[in-house]
C-alpha cells in the first residue's frame, strides 16, 4: 500500500492569514503527515492573524512561524481536494479536482472569542475530510 500517493489538499482564502492557515495547520497535526497539506490566498495579509495563531496555540499547534503565500496555479494543479474559503471567482479551477467551498466567517479583526468557534468549525470539517481521504485500514 505504500506505493499509493499521500492524496494533497489545498485551501484557499483571500488573504491567507487566518482560516485557511488553522485548517492547514489542523489537517497536518490530525492527519499525522498521512496528507500532503497546502494553503494560499488570492491576495496574501503581511502576516498570520494573531488571534488565529492564538487560537490554535489553545489546542497545542504553533502555527506562529506560518506566513502567508500568494496562491499559484501550480498549488492547485498538484492538489487533489482545493477547499475555498471566501475567495469565490478568485479561485482558479481545474477539471478532474474536487472543489469545495467552506462558508465560514472571516476571522480578520475579530478577537480570540470571535476566532475559536470558527476554528472549532474548522476543527469538525478537518476531520469529516481526513475519514474521506484516509480510509481506516486497522
Amino acid at each position: 500500500m505504500s506505493s499509493t500517493p499521500k492524496p494533497s489538499v489545498l485551501f484557499v482564502c483571500v488573504h491567507n492569514a487566518g482560516r485557511s492557515q488553522m485548517a492547514a495547520a489542523l489537517l497536518t497535526n490530525l492527519s499525522a503527515g498521512q496528507i500532503e497539506v497546502r494553503s494560499a490566498g488570492s491576495a496574501p495579509a503581511d502576516s498570520v492573524n494573531p488571534a488565529a495563531v492564538a487560537a490554535m496555540k489553545e489546542v497545542g499547534i504553533d502555527m506562529s512561524a506560518e506566513v502567508p503565500k500568494i496562491l499559484t496555479t501550480e498549488a492547485v494543479k498538484e492538489s487533489d481536494v482545493v477547499i475555498t474559503m471566501g475567495c469565490g471567482d478568485t479561485c482558479p479551477i481545474f477539471p478532474g479536482k474536487r472543489y469545495e467551498d467552506w462558508k465560514l466567517d472571516d476571522p480578520a479583526g475579530q478577537g480570540l472569542e470571535a476566532v475559536r468557534p470558527i476554528r472549532n468549525e474548522i476543527r469538525l470539517r478537518v476531520e469529516a475530510l481526513i475519514s474521506e481521504l484516509l480510509p481506516v485500514s486497522k
